[in-house]
């Protein structure tokens, strides 16, 4: 059995229960100018004596106070996160020290284009090597996230079918991809029809088949796609819709099982989005900071949103004057701090690296399914690629769910994987190690796996009450959805 991991954390109460009346965290010198009223100066409906409640604690006490909460919290900087579709790798640090350039990170954005030479020469250079490493002709950095990459991808699509006279009005979108892509297409103002997946967990070649008619603008698909499994079919996939008039927009979330080795403008990809902080490691998770590049072929690129960036006689510029562009998505140009770590990213590999990396995260999924066969039911027989998606069927015969087998792997140190996703796997344990992933690491996490899997067989209850060194037990999902109030109590330890 796996040695658990333990960490020691001391209870910590609020600032506010802290408190003691005359503390405080600084000294401040008396006045050397005359003191002013602040009611006469300012006026008293804008002063306030003191405010109810606040805190009175020295400087140690909140220093403490924040520092001990931060170790309550799970970081890449402590561990594996075995996030599925997510690719939640580490980020080198030598990404942040570039973004953090005083002529980079003080930049700002309405400094006119004459004192911006060097901002633009980034954003152009990282839009060919992005266009370069994806097989495609143009590239837009705007997109802020990933979602917000498939509406301007679906934008442009629209924009190339109004403008050929034809706007038809469905999206096909296999069910096997990203949750995100059929709430994009509905925003776009498209109609969605699910493409059922096929026994291996691919596109239904036949289905899509007898779908593409004169309705379909274009195919969402994720490639690899969320069981993992590259979509083999790809090239007769685009080949079909496009004699049907229609385009195949492609999900970018999982380049890390591409980048430089395939690219997807060479099997037939119109349009794509990137997730930078995803493949091109930059900090993500909590809601950002993200950046959602779209790349594509040369006949969409004059919907590109504005502006463009080119070169002229008297240096780089933006190009306002684009008559089919679909116009502005992002204020500004694109989450600039997020496009200079993905920039740096890619300097630093090479080519050869990126493809090293590619190769590395392949190898980490493999190796984690080869460790989990025989301890979880594998649903897909297909090939992995950078993840790898089991069932908790066999341990749902005694009553345990992933959800159940996700909070105990907690008890062992580990951030969670993918719980119940894709929705085409039943009990979904969806695992992406990454290529950061070093094989001690990858080794811990598989045994801690495995460990859990014979504690189902031995005593299944334990697990359904998982997890037990975690300041809070298990919570009534449903309520704490509806009602989000978190009220701390403790506990007892045994």
């Amino acid at each position: 059995m796996s040695r658990v991991r333990r960490h020691v954390t001391l209870d910590e109460p609020l600032l506010f229960e802290r408190s003691s009346p005359g503390k405080s965290g600084c000294q401040l010198p008396p006045l050397d100018v005359p003191e002013v009223d602040a009611e006469q100066a300012l006026g008293s409906n804008l002063v306030r004596r003191e405010v109810r409640g606040f805190p009175e604690v020295s400087e140690v006490e909140v220093v403490r106070h924040f520092t001990r909460l931060s170790s309550w919290n799970y970081a890449i900087d402590l561990g594996l996160y075995p996030l599925g579709s997510c690719t939640m790798k580490y980020n080198p640090r030598l990404n942040e020290a570039v973004a953090r350039i005083d002529g980079i990170a003080s930049a700002h954005p309405y400094q006119p284009e004459s004192l911006s030479q060097g901002l633009l020469e980034i954003q152009r250079t990282l839009e060919a090597f992005l266009g370069e490493i994806c097989g495609m002709d143009a590239v837009t950095l705007q997109p802020a996230a990933g979602a917000h990459g498939e509406l301007t991808g679906l934008l442009l699509i629209r924009a190339y079918h109004e403008a050929n006279g034809d706007p038809r009005r469905v999206v096909l979108i296999p069910d096997s991809a990203h949750g995100t892509n059929p709430a994009t297409a509905s925003i776009a103002g498209y109609d969605v029809l699910e493409i059922a997946s096929n026994a291996s967990g691919m596109i239904d070649v036949a289905r899509l088949k007898a779908a593409v008619d004169d309705s379909v603008a274009a195919l969402m698909v994720t490639n690899p796609n969320t069981v993992g499994i590259f979509e083999r079919d790809i090239q007769e996939v685009a080949r079909i819709l496009h004699a049907g008039g229609a385009q195949l927009y492609m999900d970018g979330a999982n380049m890390n099982a591409l980048a430089g080795i395939a690219r997807p403008g060479d099997f037939g990809v119109d349009v794509m989005h990137l997730n930078l902080h995803k493949t091109f490691s930059t900090p993500h998770g909590g809601g950002g900071p993200g950046a959602g590049p779209v790349a594509v072929r040369e006949h969409l690129e004059p919907f590109l949103p504005l502006p463009r960036i080119f070169d002229d006689p008297h240096g780089l510029r933006f190009d306002w004057d684009r008559p089919k562009s679909i116009g502005r998505v992002r204020a500004f140009y694109g989450n600039f701090g997020v496009l200079v770590r993905a920039l740096s990213y890619i300097l630093a590999h090479g080519g050869d690296g990126l493809r090293n990396a590619t190769v590395d995260a392949v190898l980490n999924a493999n190796y984690v399914r080869k460790g989990l066969e025989g301890h979880y039911d594998l649903p897909y027989n297909a090939a992995s690629m950078h993840e790898c998606v089991f069932s908790d069927s066999r341990q749902s015969r005694r009553g345990v769910k992933t959800g159940d087998i996700a909070k105990r792997l907690i008890d062992y140190g580990f951030h969670p994987y993918t719980v119940s996703f894709p929705l085409i796997v039943r009990g979904a344990l969806m695992i992406e190690p990454t290529e950061t992933e070093s094989k001690r690491e990858l080794d811990a996490f598989i045994s801690a796996m495995q460990a859990i899997a014979e504690e189902v067989e031995r005593d299944a209850d334990l697990v359904r009450k998982a997890p037990f060194n975690t300041r809070t037990s298990r919570v009534d999902e449903t309520r704490a959805a509806r009602k989000p109030v978190v009220v701390w109590e403790p506990r007892s330890r045994k």
